[in-house]
């Protein structure tokens, strides 16, 4: 194929693929939470690590990904404590968040709103091979966390309440998915973009929720659309030149809309056999004993 004879072309289909995995992975967990829009929250506030990176001439990946984390725990910290002006606090962190990157990446040398530009919304030429390394690495850690403490990360999902009960560290396990969430928005930015990336933790995870009825297959179904259509938006940016993480985010809209279609008629038919079982008196009573005769 022409798209696998590009090094470029190598290393942004191999990054689209680990967004795939890792974005509904996590994503899944803060549907449950009532937390959709966290990963949008994350990505304003890793803007100032991406602009940290440039003016200190380090790793903008790494560099977003310690000021991602930072502010995931700061979140996760306002969420306990600032019951009261929580929703300001967090107001000022992410638009914080976004003036700060812009800032220092104007006053690093060279630097230029330009440059900040392909971290925004995804850029396929601009993926190097130490950005491979640092996805890689970085979507080891989430699928070791979303994977192996699936059921721990679900329980305090579902119910912290009934959680806590059973004797689960609720706070810490809450601060890992914030953490977690944090890493996946760096892992996400080199193809889809810090302001597109929320979309593809919970569009997915919606689009799977019209077929499935358990978590183990919404967990299934929803990285495998998040896999197909980082892909198929990769290859279709390649191939037509388009935006990178507008074209993944508006195909995953575009399954979502056609499994929401597929599904209500199955829906409707459900409930149609459900409200007939209800109503039919012969299925619910119960056989008439025999009298004895004396």
């Amino acid at each position: 194929m022409e798209i696998l004879e590009y090094a470029f072309m190598q290393r942004a289909l191999l990054a689209a693929v680990l967004v795939g995995i890792t974005a509904p992975a996590v994503g899944i967990y803060l549907v449950q939470r009532r937390q959709a829009l966290m990963g949008d929250g994350i990505g304003h506030v890793a803007m100032t690590g991406v602009g940290l990176g440039f003016l200190l001439s380090t790793s903008p990946v790494w560099m977003a990904t310690a000021v991602a984390i930072a502010g995931a725990v700061v979140m996760e910290l306002i969420r306990w404590y600032g019951k009261t002006r929580g929703d300001i606090a967090l107001a000022m962190l992410f638009y914080g968040g976004m003036a700060g990157g812009v800032m220092f990446i104007n006053l690093a040398p060279g630097g230029s709103n330009a440059n900040l530009q392909s971290y925004l919304f995804g850029s396929l030429s601009t993926v190097s091979e130490e950005d491979v390394t640092a996805i890689c690495l970085l979507a080891a850690f989430v699928v070791l966390v979303t994977v192996g403490l699936r059921r721990q990360l679900f329980a305090v999902s579902q119910d912290e309440e009934f959680a806590r009960v059973t004797g689960l560290p609720v706070r810490a396990l809450n601060l890992l998915t914030a953490v977690t969430a944090a890493v996946t928005v760096t892992v996400a930015m080199r193809v889809v973009g810090l302001l597109l990336v929320s979309a593809l933790m919970v569009v997915p995870v919606a689009a799977a929720q019209q077929l499935t009825r358990s978590f183990a297959a919404t967990f299934a179904v929803s990285v495998a659309i998040g896999v197909a259509v980082t892909i198929g938006g990769t290859a279709t940016s390649y191939y037509q030149d388009v935006p990178p993480g507008a074209t993944i985010v508006l195909l995953t809209i575009g399954v979502f809309v056609a499994l929401t279609v597929l599904a209500t008629p199955l829906a409707r038919r459900r409930a149609r056999a459900a409200a007939a079982a209800a109503a039919d008196p012969a299925e619910c009573a119960v056989p008439a004993q025999p009298v004895a005769k004396g």
